[in-house]
């Protein structure tokens, strides 16, 4: 009687331990999805909201970088392979994001090394590495 209760006690917490890792694997994909379509209709004020809060308040968007932003019209979003899970909290993924300057209308692709983590607390993901840097060439 004792094996089969300790048996179910620790199915119990395998299930429970299964449902955890199904709600943070399951709000990964709608941050990722969220995030995708707020950069890919170029609204990176929408964007910056996915941005961890500390990363927000240590290193806040001037108003030169949004304007910069604002100078540019998004034509593709690319994730390649996808996230790569970095540990349980943690994962990255490289996505392509095609450019195009709306005063010149040369297109630039920039490559986006994204680093998301889970704050296990809030049950929230966060983007710690940033926006995407698009000053570089």
């Amino acid at each position: 009687m004792r094996r089969i209760l300790t048996t179910l006690a620790v199915l119990a917490t395998l299930s429970l331990t299964g449902c955890a890792t199904q709600q943070r694997s399951d709000a990964l994909t709608t941050t990722l999805n969220a995030y995708a379509s707020a950069v890919r209709w170029g609204d990176f004020n929408a964007a910056q909201q996915f941005v961890d809060p500390k990363m927000r308040e240590a290193h806040p968007v001037s108003s030169l970088e949004m304007a910069r932003y604002q100078q540019y019209k998004v034509s593709g979003y690319d994730e390649g392979k996808g996230p790569t899970p970095n540990g349980k909290l943690e994962v990255t993924q490289v996505v392509q994001i095609n450019l195009v300057n709306v005063n010149t209308q040369s297109e630039r692709t920039v490559s986006d090394h994204q680093t998301w983590h889970y704050d296990e607390e809030g049950k929230h993901w966060w983007l710690v590495s940033g926006l995407p840097d698009i000053s570089r060439q």
